[in-house]
């Protein structure tokens, strides 16, 4: 089981999937909500605290092939949230809603049926991202800036802002992995992993 307490709020009104995926996840060590439409979400929302992360299936009732429920939880999360790191999941044919909810401030958005693997790999990506900006904020920094083209879509447009946040990192601590892990809360080997995937090297 892996050692975090970050709190989840799962959205996803199938609740034989819901279920599932917050009993996976609970195996994983996050704390995990849930909702199954706009009332249940944004009372999770409007709690003392709010969850950190969120998995959110744009296709809600009463809409559920409309996928406007699903945005406006969206938008509410983010007005009632802004610190939440939100994950949407859509259906094969729904690109143009998941590019949309990306550009109203998703952080990234996965194909059903994603595995767990995969939930999970997004998940710690998010929360990669959501603990340097707290730690930005602490040091009175701007939060964090990314660049990526336009014409890319948005999981490529993750992965050039997740290379980018470890290629920073790794500079303000000149390499040093255990620093680079302490930062990002991640531990040494995921730094490694990283390292790897993006074919990172120590300067000179």
């Amino acid at each position: 089981m892996a050692a975090r307490d970050q709190s989840l709020l799962i959205v996803e009104d199938d609740p034989a999937l819901r279920g599932y995926l917050a009993s996976a996840l609970g195996d994983e060590g996050y704390v995990v909500q849930q909702g199954q439409d706009r009332a249940t979400a944004l009372a999770c929302l409007a709690s003392v605290t709010p969850p950190g992360l969120m998995l959110l299936d744009l296709g809600l009732p009463p809409a559920p092939s409309a996928m406007t429920e699903g945005l406006a939880v969206l938008e509410e999360c983010l007005r009632l949230a802004p610190a939440t790191k939100i994950i949407v999941l859509t259906g094969q044919d729904e690109r143009a809603a998941a590019l949309e909810a990306v550009r109203r401030g998703a952080f990234d958005f996965l194909v059903k049926p994603a595995t767990v693997a995969t939930i999970i790999q997004a998940l710690r990506r998010a929360e990669l991202f959501a603990g340097e900006e707290t730690r930005m904020a602490e040091a009175g920094e701007a939060r964090v800036h990314l660049t990526a083209r336009l014409a890319e879509g948005p999981k490529e447009v993750a992965a050039a802002a997740e290379e980018q946040l470890l290629r920073r990192v790794l500079a303000e601590t000149d390499y040093n992995i255990a620093e680079t892990g302490r930062r990002l809360g991640m531990a040494r080997e995921h730094v490694y992993y990283y390292l790897n995937k993006y074919g990172i090297r120590r300067p000179g």
